[in-house]
């Protein structure tokens, strides 16, 4: 009898698990089933500068997201492997991006990177302009998605055994290899989920760009301008085209690392 009792109450919870699952999942989607009738399918078209809007965000967050991991991912193994009195502060310090309103980081970023401050007028001299140019855009993008992106690799690298890294030197391998043949492969998946939240962050920024970068336009600040100028229906078939070429890579990136992974055992 006990034991019946017990198969019961785990098949209930089983069951409540479920069903609060598929509420969460419901609940999460709700808003883009809304998107899908609202969107008037017999005059689909895109307004002038969409395109040129895809093709900015395409182009500079595949950059931003390129520098945000050749510069993240030392950092972000520093502060795995490294321990040192007050190290808390920098932890802090790497949640001040995080927490900043988004709007209110694109001010700090102009105000230090702006033509009339002394870093911007640095870069000035050598021609490189950190307001509404290229530069800038994929700067506001690096400053969005790069904290994501260290925090994931962070708990990626913390994930991996120190002992199998330690096995491995006493094998007489340096250092570097190490990382590179023990330490990466087993971080892949978390790497990986990093790579992506920086991606999505990094095409989904508006508010860092709208003030530092309003030229070129990328896809967010693009919707906001339609929005503003033509209305809502001009929004949607942009929004469309937003999901198509943000989602692919994360989910290409998270399918291969796993199949990876698993080929590795």
């Amino acid at each position: 009898m006990t034991a019946r009792r017990g198969k019961k109450r785990r098949e209930g919870n089983a069951w409540l698990s479920r069903v609060l699952a598929v509420g969460v999942f419901v609940f999460l989607l709700a808003p883009f089933a809304a998107l899908f009738f609202a969107t008037d399918w017999a005059d689909f078209h895109f307004a002038q500068g969409d395109l040129g809007a895809i093709r900015t965000s395409l182009l500079y967050s595949g950059l931003a997201v390129l520098l945000a991991v050749l510069a993240g991912t030392p950092l972000a193994w520093w502060l795995a492997r490294g321990h040192w009195r007050g190290k808390w502060v920098l932890d802090a310090l790497l949640m001040l991006p995080l927490l900043t309103p988004p709007l209110a980081l694109g001010i700090l970023l102009s105000s230090f990177y702006g033509p009339y401050s002394p870093v911007g007028s640095v870069f000035s001299q050598a021609g490189i302009y950190l307001t509404n140019t290229a530069p800038a855009f994929i700067l506001a993008q690096i400053y969005g998605a790069m904290p994501y992106y260290i925090i994931a690799a962070r708990a990626a690298f913390e994930g991996v055994p120190r002992e199998l890294e330690q096995i491995s030197r006493t094998l007489g391998r340096n250092r570097l290899q190490t990382f590179w043949q023990v330490t990466l492969p087993l971080a892949r998946i978390g790497l990986s989920a990093g790579v992506a939240l920086a991606w999505v962050r990094a095409m989904g920024e508006f508010g860092i760009v709208l003030i530092v970068a309003y030229f070129p336009q990328g896809i967010p600040v693009k919707l906001w301008v339609n929005l503003q100028d033509i209305g809502l229906d001009a929004v949607y078939p942009l929004l469309w085209i937003f999901f198509l070429v943000a989602v692919p890579l994360p989910l290409w990136i998270g399918l291969r690392a796993r199949r990876q992974t698993q080929a590795l055992f």
